[in-house]
């Protein structure tokens, strides 16, 4: 498989390689309301201000249902030391976050879509729905050292906390962070 290093498949820079720890966020399709799409687009942290947004909780909130919340980690958990290695997840009630180190053969972009396809097709199917589940495209950023990576975990492990759906991230029953040790 031939990785793409810096590539872009619209607005989002992507970069892919099997040799970096991969940190991405993607949303339900009806997560940011228009006026907020509006906000984002004129700041130049749109990235900030996209997961305060996030975090206020708009649009169906899906994945707030146990059994839709199920399926989508239970995807990122199938294929790791597969597909890639799973490093730590939160699923929020309207996006997602990953942190993952791909496996050789298989590429950021592949990895992502397996996971978004699949958990599309089964939570319409658990909604009694069809249509656009996700946004189209992701988030992402390459872990670029030790320190980047414990600041994501805690980002990641720490973001129910942060959005007050949790007191203490162990409790958060869709997140990684009820594996580890207190």
């Amino acid at each position: 498989m031939a990785y793409k290093g810096w590539h872009s498949r619209g607005y989002l820079p992507h970069f892919d390689s099997q040799d970096t720890v991969q940190f991405v966020t993607f949303r339900l399709a009806d997560s940011l309301p228009a006026a907020a799409l509006a906000k984002v687009r004129e700041t130049l942290k749109a990235e900030t201000l996209t997961e305060e947004i996030l975090d206020k909780g708009y649009g169906a909130c899906w994945l707030r249902r146990p059994d839709v919340a199920e399926v989508v980690e239970d995807a990122f958990l199938t294929f790791d030391g597969e597909r890639y290695r799973l490093l730590a997840w939160t699923v929020m009630p309207n996006h997602v976050h990953v942190l993952f180190s791909p496996l050789p053969s298989f590429s950021l972009g592949t990895i992502v879509g397996s996971w978004k396809r699949y958990t599309a097709r089964k939570s319409n199917e658990l909604l009694g729905r069809t249509g656009i589940f996700w946004q189209a495209d992701y988030w992402d950023r390459f872990i670029r050292n030790d320190e980047h990576f414990a600041a994501t975990v805690g980002y990641i492990d720490n973001n129910p906390v942060k959005a007050g759906l949790a007191d203490d991230a162990r409790l958060w029953p869709w997140g990684s962070a009820r594996f580890t040790a207190s």
